[in-house]
């Protein structure tokens, strides 16, 4: 499954997406970022998110949904 077609998987079925998953699209991603420090920013949100307890991870993973729109629109 190509990236464009996970994250359009993820943004369909959101709340049946594990945080993993989330995270794993998010990681691929991050290489298209042309600035380091938004990279560097998205790095660190997720780490709050793997150190998170499984609740929060969830809603800590639904404020980073404009990255997987940004990537589709950048298309």
């Amino acid at each position: 499954m190509s990236l464009e077609e996970q994250i359009k998987a993820i943004l369909n079925d959101f709340e049946n997406t594990s945080p993993e998953n989330i995270l794993k699209v998010l990681e691929q991603i991050k290489p298209y970022f042309k600035n380091e420090q938004i990279s560097e920013y998205l790095q660190g949100k997720m780490q709050k998110i793997q150190d998170s307890d499984e609740r929060e991870k969830k809603a800590q993973c639904k404020a980073l949904i404009p990255y997987f729109d940004w990537y589709l629109q950048g298309l």
